[in-house]
């Protein structure tokens, strides 16, 4: 019998880097409903009383910057002047610039290839397993959710006294490789200043742990509840935010490899974004169509260049084919060009600010097109 202890953790929609993401995303989101060609790499910075846009784009849209940095931030919460972060009288600047031509001709097959190609080099992982019906690592699973009750308990006003910011981490052991117990939680909770820490870590055991994590919780699980005692400061005036730097909450917690490019305010000609969709799409279908209990899929690309420069598949042993014959049936059965993968996956919609907090994979609370499930049959024959 072989023990091991396999930790992940989330952030909320308040978490200074998780408020970039989203920003960048809704700006996107706003250019694609009125455009749904746009080209896009939208970077956001945040810290203390500044919200700065950059990064370059290419659209037929008008996007009012200021209104959207405003109404995303009202929208997660920083609302009030004593936060130190309120939508109403922070600063915003936006540098955008308009998208390189070196790249775009690569991307609208102007260049050397007439076929749309990536937008950038790179490589790109898709995961999926049977620990959680979402065919997601237990984990990273129970992280995002322990975070998005977080924001629950606060918007609805079960513990009106919490703030935006907020972090959760969750550690499991796993017996011969399957999940059986929480052995750690780890929750840091933004709070105002008239709250006790004693009210609060009872407050967050009941309303926040014990419905999301019931009954793996056992009797010998740690609970770390704002251990530091007081996390009254925190947003962008705590620690300055930054558009992509949660990869790892945003995809598997750990479990699996990460390629290193970030998804928010990209748009889907980057694959970065759109081939990482689709590596999901093809590893979740490989775990539901009982192929394997586990799935790793890999796709690597060069600018410019439709037709994936490489195509890996690993089932770590579990597959009931050879990875090559899965290999196989991915490559006949799914996209893996730029274009084919936007027109399958129909990328080209406002969905993305909502992908921007609680992870791109594997959500319950709205419905993803690289999370559906429409070639199990096709696969299984």
């Amino acid at each position: 019998m072989r023990k091991h202890i396999f930790t992940s953790e989330s952030v909320t929609e308040g978490h200074p880097d998780k408020v970039c993401d989203q920003i960048s995303d809704a700006i996107y989101d706003a250019m694609l409903k009125q455009d749904p060609k746009a080209h896009a790499g939208i970077e956001c910075f945040a810290t203390t009383g500044l919200v700065m846009v950059g990064g370059e784009a290419r659209t037929r849209a008008y996007v009012d910057i200021q209104e959207i940095v405003r109404n995303t931030l009202k929208r997660i919460g920083y609302d009030k002047p004593e936060y130190g972060f309120c939508y109403k009288d922070i600063g915003v600047i936006s540098t955008l610039h308009e998208q390189s031509p070196d790249i775009a001709q690569g991307v609208d097959g102007t260049g050397e290839s007439k076929e749309q190609g990536a937008g950038d080099q790179g490589l790109m992982f898709g995961f999926a397993c049977d620990e959680t019906p979402e065919l997601m690592p237990l984990p990273i699973s129970l992280a995002h959710k322990l975070a998005k009750r977080l924001s629950e308990v606060r918007k609805d006003g079960t513990l009106a006294y919490l703030r935006p910011d907020g972090k959760s981490q969750v550690s499991i052991e796993y017996v011969d490789g399957k999940p059986t117990r929480v052995m750690a939680v780890v929750i840091a909770a933004h709070h105002s200043e008239n709250v006790e820490m004693k009210k609060l870590r009872a407050d967050i055991t009941k309303h926040v742990i014990q419905p999301v994590l019931g009954k793996l919780l056992t009797d010998e699980t740690k609970m770390f509840i704002n251990s530091t005692g007081k996390f009254v400061i925190g947003g962008p005036p705590a620690d300055a935010g930054l558009t992509g730097r949660k990869i790892i909450v945003d995809t598997y917690g750990g479990s699996a490899p990460h390629g290193g490019g970030c998804f928010s305010g990209k748009c889907v000609t980057k694959v970065d974004r759109s081939a990482a969709y689709a590596a999901r799409y093809m590893a979740k279908h490989v775990v539901a169509a009982g192929l394997a209990k586990k799935c790793l899929i890999q796709l690597a690309y060069s600018i410019g260049v439709a037709k994936p420069v490489s195509i890996m598949v690993d089932t770590y042993g579990t597959g009931v084919k050879s990875d090559e014959e899965i290999e196989q049936l991915v490559e006949k059965h799914f996209p893996v060009k730029p274009a084919d993968i936007i027109r399958v996956l129909d990328l080209e919609h406002p969905i993305y600010e909502k992908t921007a907090a609680y992870g791109h994979f594997g959500r319950t609370d709205v419905e993803f097109p690289w999370e559906k499930l429409d070639k199990v049959d096709l696969l299984k024959g």
